[in-house]
């Protein structure tokens, strides 16, 4: 259980999965102050997302996408702002309730595929399931499902140092959908893979997703990753895009004009 408190009157919507007001956060800042004494990765960062949607975080790197989802999966806590998952309010868990909300709920897959060596494909899959105390004999039947889907059963018995790269980041997708979560955080899942290998992840993420009703919140900045979402929000400097323009010092026309003239 997560309802720690109820939601007070300024609770996200209803139909928000995830829910994120005000954000701000600096690497290497103070958690008291907004901007901190460190670089800002976010300033005022606010976005929903609806249940089931695909949300596509673009941007360039160094926008601020992979803190973003860092914050809104518990990862990280805001310096400053509110992140709700389902109503109820993960900036104010402590790390070990927001370990567990992870655990259980989320699944998070990187440009690095981050497999345990020493296990097992079949175990580095099942590991949420393994964790969460479930037995061997259902974790494998779930993880060997999920690595059949992904074109790997055969893998399963196997190190992850006998398959190449594409192959690991399939193990990854397989263990972050192995309990089916509410929520899949992608971090450039697709970065390091050529064309027919991100086809193929993109299309068992999305169709999974489609299936059994998961949210998937995707950070890219690649046009053909980012095409497979319902929706984009753009970042740009730790801010939403249109905020980042906003922000952006006015240039003096007049004097730009005047100058121009002189020089013709």
């Amino acid at each position: 259980m997560y309802a720690m408190v109820a939601p007070p009157d300024n609770a996200p919507p209803d139909n928000d999965v995830l829910w994120a007001r005000s954000l701000h956060y600096s690497h290497g800042g103070s958690p008291r102050t907004k901007s901190g004494a460190g670089s800002p990765a976010l300033v005022e960062v606010s976005v929903g997302v609806r249940q089931g949607e695909i949300l596509a975080l673009t941007g360039p790197r160094g926008a601020g996408k992979t803190t973003l989802l860092r914050c809104l999966s518990g990862q990280l806590r805001p310096q400053q702002g509110e992140v709700w998952f389902n109503s109820v309010p993960v900036h104010t868990m402590g790390a070990l309730i927001r370990e567990r909300l992870r655990r259980d709920r989320f699944g998070w897959i990187g440009h690095e595929p981050q497999l345990l060596p020493e296990l097992k494909v079949w175990e580095n899959a099942a590991l949420p399931l393994l964790l969460a105390g479930a037995s061997h004999r259902s974790a494998r039947k779930a993880a060997c499902e999920w690595l059949d889907r992904l074109d790997i059963a055969g893998f399963a018995r196997k190190r992850p140092g006998a398959l190449t790269r594409a192959e690991c980041q399939r193990v990854a997708l397989a263990r972050a959908l192995v309990n089916e979560p509410a929520v899949i955080f992608a971090d450039e899942p697709a970065a390091p893979l050529h064309r027919t290998e991100r086809d193929l992840l993109l299309r068992t993420l999305t169709t999974a997703a489609r299936s059994h009703d998961i949210t998937v919140l995707l950070a890219t900045h690649d046009e053909a990753t980012a095409a497979v979402a319902d929706r984009r929000v753009a970042l740009l400097d730790g801010r939403l895009a249109g905020a980042a323009a906003a922000a952006a010092p006015v240039t003096d026309t007049t004097e730009d004009q005047a100058a121009c003239s002189l020089s013709a």
